[in-house]
């Protein structure tokens, strides 16, 4: 994060040029991708545009979790990973994993839009993922159980959270696991009394991102740092990537990809 503002400067000296699309110019074939779920939304809108312009090139696209994605694309069941976390050493030297990195992503505390509460302490996290606060009268709110979600253990949201914004405080075995940001966002916004964690680039009117210790999960704090629950966002292969992947992923990296990596609240990044 402390090389962001550096990086976010020399953004407009290293992506390429607005035909970003004549990349894929004499490619075909097809490419498939799976993995972490915050990046499907954008990079669905890249693959639309590829499609779009290559009817030979076909690709898919699918969740799993970050830890899914990287047991796959080591084992060469997919071409590429998404992964919202950087891989283990032992995990990039077992699947000879080249590591591109092309946004960064915030995570946030998530509630339903009626819940009347906008900001959380560490403290107040920790005991309410860990089930030491169950009810939302200890919050000073109305007499109300805590239904809490959390994603599953091979979820680099559920790592990076637990890791930045509990400080490795453990997480209640009795919280609802939802396999996907997606699903965490559908989740909250149809339970008035839920409280979970999700992408910023996922989350929307449909449900309330709360501040941590009074600062907003924004694209400008994150910027800043000041708001540090983040993580950055990758594409993994195992090995030198296809000329068809590596043209995916500089597209993903140019300023038409930057774009869309916007677009969907994530800060684009090219090293």
């Amino acid at each position: 994060m402390k090389k962001l503002l550096l990086t976010l400067i020399t953004l407009s000296l290293t992506f390429l040029n607005a035909s970003d699309l004549k990349l894929f110019e004499n490619l075909k074939g097809t490419l498939n991708i799976a993995g972490g779920t915050a990046h499907i939304k954008c990079e669905k809108e890249a693959i639309k545009n590829i499609m779009r312009k290559y009817p030979d090139i076909t690709i898919s696209i699918a969740g799993g979790g970050s830890g899914i994605g990287i047991k796959q694309v080591s084992s060469k069941i997919i071409d590429l990973a998404n992964s919202g976390r950087k891989p283990t050493q032992k995990e990039i030297e077992n699947g000879d994993l080249k590591l591109f990195r092309f946004a960064i992503d915030g995570i946030g505390i998530v509630v339903n839009p009626k819940l009347n509460i906008d900001s959380l302490t560490t403290k107040q996290l920790q005991d309410i993922f860990s089930g030491k606060i169950t009810n939302f009268k200890k919050l000073g709110l109305s007499n109300a159980p805590i239904n809490l979600y959390t994603r599953d253990e091979s979820s680099a949201t559920r790592k990076v959270f637990w890791k930045k914004a509990l400080k490795k405080s453990p997480i209640s075995n009795k919280a609802r696991v939802v396999s996907s940001n997606a699903a965490m966002k559908t989740a909250i916004s149809k339970d008035v009394n839920g409280i979970g964690i999700i992408s910023l680039g996922v989350a929307n009117d449909s449900v309330k991102l709360l501040s941590i210790n009074g600062v907003k999960p924004t694209v400008e704090n994150i910027n800043n740092d000041s708001y540090n629950v983040a993580r950055g966002l990758y594409l993994l292969s195992s090995g030198e990537p296809s000329k068809l992947a590596s043209a995916y992923i500089s597209y993903l990296r140019s300023s038409e990809g930057a774009k869309i990596v916007s677009k969907y609240g994530f800060i684009p990044v090219n090293e």
